[in-house]
């Protein structure tokens, strides 16, 4: 946001990073929700309980899979952004007093001075550091997927 009072034209460019770390939280919430489904309450009538340790410990795995995958990312993003939205608010003052000095910033057709290369890099950085969440969703999603349920022992033999 501090990037909005330097250069307000920018403003919507700065809220993309925002935007993508917020797509963790939702990875996180799915994760939450699939994994609350898949819990089992004792046995009304003998108390005994169906929910092992086996599961216990691949939903811990899958939780802590996607969160910690999502936390990497997540500060990967906020560096990238970080630093991007500073280069191109820097970029776009720089060349916006080169114009009030008179100077055109195209050296000749050479130069394009309108910054969309380095957002355009900028963006990718953060696109890439976002998939680190995505894999964390994937992996999470593949360990919860495994099932054991406790039986109770007969107790007539």
């Amino acid at each position: 946001m501090a990037m909005g009072i330097r250069s307000p034209e920018l403003l919507m460019k700065n809220i993309i990073p925002v935007v993508m770390a917020g797509v963790l939280g939702i990875y996180g919430l799915i994760v939450a929700v699939i994994l609350n489904g898949k819990m089992s309450m004792p046995d009304a009538t003998t108390r005994a309980a169906t929910y092992s340790q086996y599961n216990a410990f691949s939903q811990l795995a899958a939780g802590l899979c996607c969160g910690l995958c999502s936390l990497a990312s997540g500060l990967a993003i906020g560096i990238a952004a970080d630093a991007g939205t500073r280069a191109v608010g820097a970029q776009s003052s720089m060349a916006a007093s080169w114009k009030k000095m008179g100077f055109t910033g195209d050296a000749g057709g050479q130069v394009d001075s309108s910054g969309d290369a380095l957002f355009v890099g900028t963006i990718l950085i953060q696109v890439f550091a976002s998939n680190l969440g995505l894999y964390g969703l994937i992996a999470a999603l593949i360990l919860s997927q495994s099932d054991y349920r406790c039986e109770v022992a007969n107790q007539a033999n």
